[in-house]
């Protein structure tokens, strides 16, 4: 199927959560911004769970959706799908080539630290450096989800604590 004969639908409901039945389904998604410009392209075993990570890492980049599920993984499928949806775009998505690590991989929030937190981080051994990345990724935690706040989302995220430990942020 065609990506321009697919309707667009809203990322959020409107109790701002993710449409929920696309829980569980395999398929192709395209993710839109605020003026229906492509951002992204990918495809998912689970595309609830993707569009939550997604929707993390770029909230104001995810406003519309157009997705074609299928029964079975079937990776050929799906790699095609997305290959035919980037050509019929005519140009390949920022999200899938430049800006395509902030979409497909945890916030990491070692770039975002604050000055005080990269001295106390080369100051500190490996346990004091463990402590500042957990709490930088508590701050920048703080600031994402008051992004998603103002973008209206009411879903009920939660970061896997462990990867704060790690100066990451992704979704448990």
């Amino acid at each position: 199927m065609s990506l321009a004969s697919l309707e667009y639908l809203p990322y959020l409901d409107d109790n701002g959560c993710i449409p929920e039945d696309v829980q569980r389904k395999i398929g192709v998604y395209a993710i839109f911004d605020q003026g229906k410009e492509l951002q992204f392209v990918g495809y998912s075993r689970d595309i609830y769970l993707s569009l939550q990570q997604h929707l993390v890492r770029q909230p104001q980049k995810c406003y519309w959706l157009k997705l074609q599920t299928i029964t079975r993984p079937n990776r050929t499928i799906l790699e095609e799908t997305r290959r035919a949806w980037i050509a019929e775009n005519g140009k390949v998505p920022i999200g899938n080539v430049a800006d395509e690590r902030s979409w497909i991989q945890a916030i990491d929030v070692k770039p975002m630290m604050s000055e005080a937190e990269k001295a106390q981080y080369l100051a500190g051994g490996e346990l004091e450096q463990s402590k500042t990345l957990k709490k930088a990724a508590r701050r920048i935690e703080t600031i994402v989800k008051q992004q998603l706040s103002d973008r209206g989302v009411a879903m009920d995220l939660r970061f896997n604590p462990k990867l704060k430990e790690k100066g990451l942020l992704d979704l448990k």
